[in-house]
């Protein structure tokens, strides 16, 4: 008797892997998203097993649905807006008929797409073995900062803009993955608790002192001021001539003011205004907060 769990052991294997390395990714920028995950890439729906779940994805749902995982929550309208649009909407039903793929509003009239948790298990349970050295890219589920999610929604916007402008400018630029800022603020608590680590006598406070901060933070290549470590919405890391580099992303939002605008512009940071509300309408540069604030 056919059993689908038998034909996702036999279509999986190296032959994605190997079809991913073989794919021009230059045209698609959320093919990247599946280089650590063994997930169909072509307009055919093949079996995918996960937690002795079946489901069925074609190579549109497999963008999709690494795309949502990386970024946490991106605009349907972004996603539509990216490619054939009835491609697009068919494979949004099909993720949502699912389960794997939920609404969530963003404002007052835009709406936006995050992964459930079965969508998640579904992307870490097909995770490619790679070299140890090699981070992977991180995937997230749900919501987790309501006050921020219209910010948090502009990161995806933000991401094509810049990755259009690498491939531009650095020729045979290969996109790696992207890091949110939770997951350097996530690296950042583990440097500052590592002494306190399986200790029981511990009270929980970090005992690392200003030159250990400022240490990790050049090691890191993050701006240390103000006795504060700064950390950007989203860093890009891609790969040039063997090399691998990073672009640092900071999103603008109009309640951006002050001081707060200030210690932004000076982290240095590639800036984007918030869904193309700023002065500038969605521009980018490192002077774009100077300006802001001018």
């Amino acid at each position: 008797m056919f059993d689908p769990r038998d034909d996702t052991r036999e279509r999986g294997d190296d032959g994605r892997a190997r079809a991913y390395e073989g794919r021009d990714h230059t045209g698609d920028p959320r093919d990247v998203f599946l280089r650590d995950v063994d997930l169909p890439l072509e307009r055919e729906r093949e079996y995918v097993l996960a937690r002795d779940h079946v489901y069925e994805l074609n190579g549109e749902e497999s963008r999709t649905l690494a795309t949502l995982g990386a970024f946490r929550v991106v605009p349907e309208r972004d996603l539509v807006e990216g490619g054939d649009a009835q491609d697009v909407n068919d494979a949004l039903d099909h993720l949502r008929e699912q389960g794997l793929i939920e609404t969530v509003p963003i404002g007052d009239h835009d709406q936006g797409l995050v992964l459930t948790e079965r969508g998640h298990d579904l992307l870490e349970a097909n995770r490619r073995d790679r070299d140890p050295e090699d981070d992977p890219q991180a995937f997230h589920v749900g919501v987790s900062r309501l006050r921020e999610l219209a910010h948090d929604a502009s990161l995806y916007g933000a991401y094509r803009a810049e990755e259009a402008r690498i491939r531009q400018e650095h020729e045979g630029a290969e996109i790696r993955r992207v890091v949110l800022d939770g997951d350097l603020k996530r690296e950042y608590q583990s440097f500052l608790q590592d002494h306190n680590r399986d200790r029981p006598d511990s009270d929980g406070r970090p005992d690392r002192d200003a030159a250990e901060v400022a240490q990790w933070a050049q090691q890191h290549d993050l701006p240390y001021f103000d006795d504060t470590v700064h950390f950007p919405d989203v860093r890009i890391e891609y790969e040039v001539d063997g090399r691998v580099r990073h672009e640092d992303i900071e999103v603008l939002t109009p309640h951006y003011r002050g001081a707060h605008l200030a210690g932004r512009a000076r982290c240095g940071f590639r800036c984007y205004s918030a869904g193309g509300s700023g002065r500038r309408g969605g521009g980018c540069g490192p002077r774009l907060a100077e300006d802001l604030l001018a």
